[in-house]
């Protein structure tokens, strides 16, 4: 039956591990902590993986027990680009007797050329692998970027032959119906976002006039131009809904602009790539064989400045919950916005299509979640100031599952709390997921 688990212990305010470096800036820790160990005997197994379409992955596999208590389900965290080999729910999930595989997918560190249609086939190759080592039950535990991906490949793997995905969302052939896809037995979200394309457009800065500079601004159009609504931290901004109704329609036509630039550079390696199949290509003198041969492989990357711009970031009423005025990568969401690293900074054409254009992208996690059917747990953590409470609430509205359960707990996006010792979210957020795995997915034999 489906269930609705109200807010656990509520801390105001926003949580985040920071660190000291030397020129007095501060380093933030995503993925793990330093305060806790893996269960004594904990085996750790390197993993190499190929998939079907011949790309390579790893991983690492932790197991605790012997042979009469090992586990036989194991949970397993993927992102597009980011190393969750080392994720920091792995001690406690280990801790409570399940096996944890953590993911690195064949786009480890860099998404450049990231298209989630490829990423079906690693997640297909971590799952057969487990199978194959005697797991009863393999289930996606998506975190952040990870969970719109998760959710994707659970609705195509749960989609029949002759009905998937057959290219990618640049048109370029990629049959998801040749894969072998095999079911994963239920979805955790953690923290996810809609999609990574979601994210990439409610953050895309409408100001920006001239893709090709960096400084070009309208000020009307400028969510930090105080004439707009925007008021210095930590005071609230407070943007009208003229303002935002136009800002929101701006962003569109920026992303509109950009996937044009996207498909303009697919459509001249196209063409160039008609030219060398063409019979009589390999008679033509060879400096003509050259030219045509560069243009059909060459990519000229899209440079996408100022990608951290949603107005929710300033303005609490919008979407409210209990983070603070903080920018997910550096604590002013002006400098945030204004440097490096951003969301998504350089891209190809069919990377910025597939993963982070919010117009062209194949991926959406309400609308994938209409075709999965296996146990969800919907995590939202309601201090988060990038995944806000609506797309948590909505995966557990749209998702198929009869078997569906919602938790929202207060920490911010990396499970941190505003309190001393800021690690206490991550022991809760692990309860909350061992809790909901108990009952379903005994974790021995």
């Amino acid at each position: 039956m489906p269930q609705f688990i109200g807010r656990h212990t509520i801390f105001h305010g926003f949580g985040r591990g920071t660190n000291e470096t030397p020129n007095g800036h501060q380093s933030y820790t995503w993925w793990g902590s330093d305060g806790f160990d893996l269960p004594e005997g904990t085996r750790q197994t390197n993993v190499r993986l190929q998939a079907e379409d011949g790309a390579h992955s790893s991983g690492i596999l932790y197991t605790c027990g012997d042979e009469t208590t090992s586990p036989k389900t194991a949970v397993v965290f993927n992102h597009p680009r980011a190393d969750f080999s080392s994720h920091y729910l792995t001690p406690f999930l280990v801790e409570a007797g399940y096996a944890v595989y953590g993911g690195q997918t064949r786009y480890l560190g860099n998404d450049v050329n990231c298209e989630h249609e490829c990423l079906c086939a690693d997640l297909a190759a971590q799952i057969r692998y487990l199978k194959a080592e005697g797991f009863d039950h393999v289930l996606l535990c998506g975190n952040s970027g990870g969970g719109p991906l998760s959710t994707f490949y659970m609705a195509q793997a749960n989609t029949p032959v002759g009905e998937r995905l057959d290219t990618t969302a640049a048109g370029e052939p990629y049959d998801l119906n040749e894969l072998d896809l095999p079911q994963a037995d239920g979805l955790i979200n953690l923290a996810g976002a809609l999609s990574e394309g979601a994210l990439g457009l409610a953050n895309l800065d409408p100001s920006v006039t001239d893709e090709d500079d960096p400084l070009s601004c309208d000020p009307s159009l400028d969510m930090f131009n105080p004439d707009n609504g925007y008021r210095q931290p930590p005071e609230s901004s407070s943007y009208s809904e003229e303002f935002l109704t136009r800002y929101r329609a701006a962003q569109v036509e920026r992303c509109q602009r950009i996937d044009a630039r996207a498909k303009q550079e697919i459509a001249r390696k196209r063409k160039y790539r008609a030219m060398m199949a063409e019979p009589g290509f390999a008679d033509l003198p060879l400096d003509e064989q050259n030219h045509i041969t560069r243009m059909a492989v060459a990519s000229n990357t899209l440079v996408i400045y100022r990608t951290m711009a949603d107005p929710a970031l300033t303005d609490l009423s919008i979407h409210p919950n209990q983070r603070s005025i903080l920018g997910l990568m550096q604590p002013d969401p002006q400098i945030a916005n204004w440097s490096i690293p951003g969301f998504v900074q350089m891209m190809t054409a069919e990377g910025w299509l597939s993963t982070w254009s919010g117009l062209s992208t194949h991926v959406n996690m309400h609308e994938d979640a209409k075709k999965v059917t296996q146990p969800v747990l919907s995590l939202t953590l309601s201090a988060d100031v990038t995944i806000l409470p609506f797309v948590g609430e909505g995966l557990f509205e749209n998702v198929a599952s009869a078997d569906k359960t919602y938790v929202e707990i207060d920490t911010d996006h990396f499970a941190f709390k505003p309190n001393e010792p800021r690690d206490a979210g991550i022991p809760e957020v692990a309860e909350a997921i061992a809790d909901w795995l108990k009952p379903r997915f005994p974790a021995g034999k």
